[in-house]
């Protein structure tokens, strides 16, 4: 594998960056603590917490991060590198949220949507996807990335693919007027920068997703953004959409980091839209490489009617939520074999990277092999209670 550069995972102008994190340390509470990044340095602000819903409900956030004289936990690249460490040497990096629900929304770039009628209509063998393919693109005839969901464009394509018997359940997501939205882990059940990242056991045919994550507060505000891999099983989720939390949410597969990027003078939803998020893949095993590439500016739906389709009169969020934004990438090369396309071997080494928000790495394990989710809700209030 090649070696890996700490400075590339953090934003390229780390200097103008308002970053916060969550930190595992030993001392003196094990526990998280909160931290922003100033000068290089980690800097642990969980006396403006107690939580990061708590932090990111602040409307003052930007000020008095920067006024915050909490103790220095040390170099923010040597957190990094003891998230790498195996295992983990504390300090190290956490996911950078706790209590928010963990959202995610599918099928919001056209390019993709493709792949996932695909995975819909081999019914989980990847050995079918190639044949599949070719039909598909012959059948729907059109370039969906031009078309806007819901609108009487999308809705005309949609009765002629009914009438051709080409219509489907992530049609309807696609180019229809609801997008999907679903609950991806629990509160607290994400990992973070360096941690492994789960595949079900079960699964022979599965995918890294990069994308980018938005933190959004209980009032719909959305206050930042970071990176995250949405561990995808295409085998499982392909035989029915039915399974969608049997392939979706397992020990590991949610990660997202390695900061919370705040939205301030120097970052916000504009930059979000015109972001390109970059995927590197390295075999341990195999020496495989492969790198794509997801443009937000190609996503479908704008990622504030995302927020608002998951936030409003009918759902709220008291703690504020994560939300996954999908991806344009569904990797197609062929690893084991021709026309069987993409699948993960335990080891892979995941590089997930944007410049403004640094880079995401993980290893991928296996859900139930990997170390499993023990800090929940009671955990911490303890910890809490503790201090």
């Amino acid at each position: 594998m090649t070696p890996l550069s700490l400075r590339d995972c953090l934003p390229r102008d780390l200097d103008r960056a308002c970053l916060v994190g969550r930190v595992w340390c030993d001392t003196p509470h094990p526990g998280p603590v909160l931290i922003t990044v100033r000068n290089g340095e980690a800097i642990d602000v969980t006396q403006l917490g107690p939580t990061m819903a708590d932090l990111l409900e602040r409307d003052d956030l930007l000020e008095a991060l920067a006024n915050a004289e909490g103790p220095s936990l040390g170099p923010v690249e040597q957190l990094l590198k003891n998230a790498l460490a195996e295992p983990q040497q504390a300090p190290y990096l956490l996911a950078p949220c706790d209590l928010q629900a963990v959202k995610a929304c599918g099928v919001t770039f056209a390019v993709s949507l493709l792949e996932r009628v695909i995975e819909e209509q081999a019914g989980g063998d990847p050995a079918r996807a190639s044949a599949l393919r070719a039909e598909l693109q012959a059948l729907i005839g059109s370039d969906l990335s031009r078309i806007v969901p819901g609108s009487e464009e999308a809705m005309t394509l949609k009765r002629e693919l009914q009438a051709r018997g080409g219509w489907s359940q992530y049609m309807e997501v696609g180019i229809g007027p609801d997008a999907e939205v679903f609950t991806k882990a629990q509160p607290l059940s994400s990992v973070g920068f360096g941690a492994g990242v789960g595949l079900h056991p079960a699964s022979q045919w599965n995918n890294p997703e990069p994308e980018i994550v938005l933190a959004v507060d209980s009032r719909g505000t959305v206050r930042g953004a970071a990176l995250g891999n949405d561990v995808n099983l295409r085998d499982i989720e392909g035989r029915s959409a039915l399974l969608l939390g049997k392939a979706k949410d397992n020990n590991a597969s949610s990660a997202i980091g390695p900061f919370i990027r705040l939205f301030d003078e120097s970052f916000g939803i504009d930059d979000v839209r015109r972001a390109r998020v970059t995927l590197r893949i390295e075999g341990a095993d195999d020496d495989f490489l492969l790198e794509g590439e997801s443009d937000m500016g190609e996503i479908s739906r704008d990622p504030l009617d995302l927020v608002s389709q998951t936030h409003g009169a009918h759902h709220q969020y008291p703690d504020g939520f994560m939300l996954y934004l999908g991806t344009m990438f569904s990797p197609i090369q062929d690893r084991d074999g021709a026309g069987q396309g993409f699948t993960h071997h335990l080891g892979d080494r995941v590089t997930i990277a944007t410049p403004a928000l640094g880079a995401l790495v993980n290893h991928v394990g296996r859900s139930d092999a990997l170390p499993p989710w023990r800090y929940g809700l009671r955990a911490m209030m303890r910890d809490l209670a503790a201090r």
